[in-house]
């Protein structure tokens, strides 16, 4: 394309032509989209960015179904273009605590579909005669890994869209500018001229920040180094055919990974200091000697890795013929939490974010955005990287991003726990209730940005109370007690025993308000929404295919305004997804930040409750789900007769700045009745699994749907909403699985220390083999969690019908043992109180 003939007009404008930008133009194109431009500052085939510099190789296998799967469909997609090279992958490891890290990999490739063993360190001597076994415990192999050409790839995208008419290029021009009008975008302003265009995306790496800056909007990721060298050349590789002939080694605690690259050995690290860069401080290609993001190597910074290089690898090393020829701080991105930032950029109509990628996951994460973008939903459940949604209200300034990114690095190649808490910028955002549970010892984890609660110290005494029925519940081993305590056990009894207090409960809240209100509330929810003022809903939110888009509770507060209470991690996403759906006369207007919420629950809630408010509180005047207005002290509130812990109370919606008085009010009332702070650790965990409730992101995602779920039971409304010809059809067919609770049958079946799962572990049958339903998905413990009131440890997996039957007997492995668990409850439905005396007290 020349200078003359640079487009006015587009249908869709993609900025940034590297891995990422190129393979969303040839899924886009597949899809049917036919004019789109693809804008990059850089040349063609390597405009400049990491995917010119990345080490190119593919390790399948993560802590996360969605990750793995990501990473081997794209990994599908390389083999499909012919430039994958499956040499396989050894993660080796020097110490005890890696090797345990590597038994848990294992499972995680098992639960996830990938093929993976332990080695021996005589083993991983057999694969890489190199490396220096006498330091290592042994190795992780995954059989599937590999290494790519990912330029190559970006190549073969392009082609196939300009083959269908769909694509034109613009390399070397510069985006000067975003045009936005009325909150939508118009239009790209380059060095060659402004295209209009119906929708842009931003895919430009570690420039999409400073794209994104153009529409007035963040993109919370920065720029990384990850130092590189490649040494050589070295003569065993020389006897080989090929870029590879070796597996990719990972030297995991020190950070590091060495792999041939023809006749050279590349070696990099992530164990050096984490070294970030200003977007606006990275060169241009003028002024680039290699590329903007192949600045010189920070030798004093690559000292350390190169002396654990030589331990590892020394026969390599050392050879005197072999040198470094080339090295390099090559700039990367990484975001607040590690994740990539994908989505519809929700201050802005049109414009999309694919950012912060991988190469190992680029091609598959650009297949399912193009599906989000054509179709409106992934097929893959990939909610957790929704764009700057997910940091809603509180996690896109500079010092937040950097501050993260600084932590997350040392954590790339690190040993994280499932329960793992960040701990820079805290706290951040903190509710009316946090100095008063400070003040009570409260352990505090984060959701969305706010401190919560998980126990509180000072209910200490409460262990020696309930020693009795918690004693065989306890953890001995110290990685299923990390980030645990079994304070959480004897406030669970507590609460079921007399009355708890939970504050704050981390909702996200917004207001669905206008003439056209209950129109679009009908629309986007699959329960009823004409219901009467006071009265609320819990629904799911589906799209298209009936999958999950959230699981939320709405309250209609008048005529034209609802009230939307959802998980606090979640709200960002469904403020999107919500605001990007309204029509006509219909407002969001978002709430989390005035309103505080405060849980009463328990036996003696209501006498607690009848106590401190001026109205009447018994079963007469407040039926279940009803939401009404009600004064306790000084303090107007709203009290909603719901319940996530399977007991009788109320969550109280007050003002923030009435908070502090409000729990003052009910504490010190609640003397009388010995009541106790309770935290999240009942709320989300032990109470939750004990009554089988479902969590968005964990139970409920696009893949399953409602019946799956065991959330069938509102039927087929009248009114249309999204999914619901899908969410019809699978009230009608035979579940291809089942959301079933599950109960650890022996903590220790071979003997020695009992074990409790923290989730993710492969559910098994008797011959070992993990259960895989009609569509391909297999089992795995989507929540674990202990049930103190039945002396319990509690799981939740969705299993195939043949599998799906109250007392069968299966297994789940966890480290590398197997442990038998049996089912317990097959669809909708708790282990305790199944009927709901104790949340209803017979009202139904």
């Amino acid at each position: 394309m020349t200078a003359n003939d640079f487009p006015s007009n587009a249908g869709t404008v993609i900025v940034g032509a590297g891995i990422v930008g190129s393979s969303l133009v040839g899924e886009l194109a597949e899809r049917g989209r036919d004019d789109i431009l693809l804008i990059d500052k850089g040349p063609l085939s390597d405009p400049g960015g990491s995917t010119g510099h990345a080490s190119n190789f593919i390790f399948p296998v993560e802590h996360s179904k969605d990750m793995t799967r990501l990473t081997a469909d794209s990994r599908d997609i390389y083999r499909e273009f012919g430039v994958f090279t499956n040499s396989g992958g050894i993660e080796v490891a020097r110490t005890e605590e890696r090797m345990e890290e590597l038994k848990r990999r294992v499972v995680s490739a098992k639960a996830f579909g990938e093929e993976a063993e332990l080695l021996t360190p005589a083993e991983v001597e057999e694969l890489v005669p190199y490396v220096n076994t006498e330091i290592i415990k042994g190795g992780f192999y995954s059989k599937g890994a590999g290494t790519c050409d990912p330029l190559r790839a970006a190549d073969l995208y392009r082609q196939n869209a300009e083959e269908k008419g769909a694509l034109r290029t613009a390399p070397n021009t510069e985006v000067l500018d975003l045009h936005v009008e009325d909150g939508t975008i118009q239009a790209v302003e380059t060095d060659r001229g402004t295209v209009e265009a119906d929708e842009v995306v931003v895919a430009a790496g570690l420039w999409s920040p400073k794209i994104a800056d153009m529409a007035g909007v963040d993109i919370p990721l920065t720029p990384a180094v990850h130092q590189m060298v490649s040494v050589g050349p070295i003569e065993r590789f020389e006897e080989g055919e090929g870029e590879i002939n070796y597996p990719v080694v990972r030297d995991m605690d020190t950070q590091m990974y060495e792999r041939q690259h023809g006749n050279d050995l590349e070696v990099g690290s992530y164990e050096h200091r984490p070294i970030l860069w200003d977007v606006d401080d990275v060169p241009s290609i003028e002024e680039s000697p290699l590329s903007p993001t192949q600045p010189p190597l920070t030798e004093d910074a690559f000292e350390d890795s190169m002396a654990h290089a030589l331990e590892i690898v020394p026969d390599i090393l050392d050879d005197p013929d072999a040198g470094i020829r080339h090295s390099i701080d090559g700039l990367l991105s990484v975001t607040p939490d590690g994740h990539p930032l994908l989505g519809p950029i929700p201050e802005v109509d049109g414009l999309w974010s694919c950012a912060a990628i991988w190469i190992k996951e680029a091609p598959a994460i650009a297949r399912e955005v193009s599906k989000w973008m054509t179709k409106g939903h992934p097929d893959i459940d990939i909610v957790a990287h929704d764009h700057v949604a997910r940091f809603d209200e509180y996690g896109e300034t500079r010092e937040f991003v950097k501050s993260r990114a600084h932590e997350g690095f040392q954590k790339i190649y690190g040993i994280v726990h499932p329960r793992e808490q960040w701990e820079s910028i805290r706290p951040l955002r903190t509710s009316a209730f946090y100095h008063h549970q400070r003040d009570l010892d409260a352990e505090f984890f984060e959701a969305g940005g706010w401190e919560r609660p998980r126990w509180y110290e000072s209910n200490a005494d409460l262990v020696e109370q309930y020693a009795d029925e918690i004693d065989d519940l306890r953890r001995p081993n110290e990685w299923d007690n990390r980030w645990w305590s079994e304070i959480i056990l004897a406030e669970h009894l507590h609460l079921r025993d007399n009355v708890g207090m939970i504050g704050d409960t981390g909702f996200g809240i917004f207001d669905i308000v206008g003439s056209d209100a209950m129109e679009n509330m009908q629309r986007l929810c699959v329960a009823e929404m004409d219901v009467d003022i006071g009265e609320s809903a819990y629904t799911p939110v589906l799209a298209p295919n009936a999958g999950f888009v959230s699981d939320l509770t709405v309250a209609r507060l008048g005529r034209n305004h609802y009230r939307v209470i959802t998980g606090g991690a979640h709200a960002g996403q469904d403020k999107t997804w919500f605001t990007k759906h309204l029509e006509g006369d219909a407002e969001l207007i978002g709430r989390s930040s005035e309103l505080c919420t405060l849980g009463v629950w328990g036996p003696n809630a209501q006498e607690l409750m009848d106590d401190v408010a001026e109205e009447e509180m018994s079963t007469d005047t407040f039926d279940f789900a009803d939401m009404k207005e009600i004064t306790v002290g000084p303090v107007t509130a709203k009290a909603f007769r719901i319940s996530y812990v399977g007991e009788y109370g109320w969550e109280l919606y007050a003002p923030m700045d009435r908070g502090q008085k409000l729990w003052e009010t009910i504490y010190e009332a609640g003397r009388e009745y010995d009541i106790r702070p309770i935290g999240t650790g009942v709320y989300g965990e032990t109470g939750r699994m004990e009554k089988g409730y479902r969590l968005m992101g964990a139970e409920l995602d696009i893949e399953y749907d409602p019946a799956e779920a065991g959330l069938d039971f509102h039927g087929v409304k009248d009114a249309d909403f999204i999914g619901k010809d899908a969410y019809a059809e699978a009230l009608d067919e035979e579940n291809t699985a089942t959301l079933c609770t599950l109960s650890v049958a022996d903590h220790a079946p071979d003997g020695g220390q009992p074990r409790f799962m923290t989730g993710g572990e492969p559910i098994l049958d008797d011959e070992g083999n993990v259960l895989v339903d009609a569509d391909g998905r297999r089992s795995y413990v989507t929540s674990a969690g202990t049930g103190p009131s039945v002396g319990k440890h509690l799981l939740l997996a969705y299993l195939p019908p043949e599998h799906a039957t109250e007392g069968e007997r299966l297994w789940a492995e966890y480290f590398g043992q197997q442990y038998p668990v049996d089912v317990e409850v097959v669809g909708h439905g708790g282990v305790f109180d199944p009927d709901g005396d104790r949340l209803f007290r017979n009202q139904y």
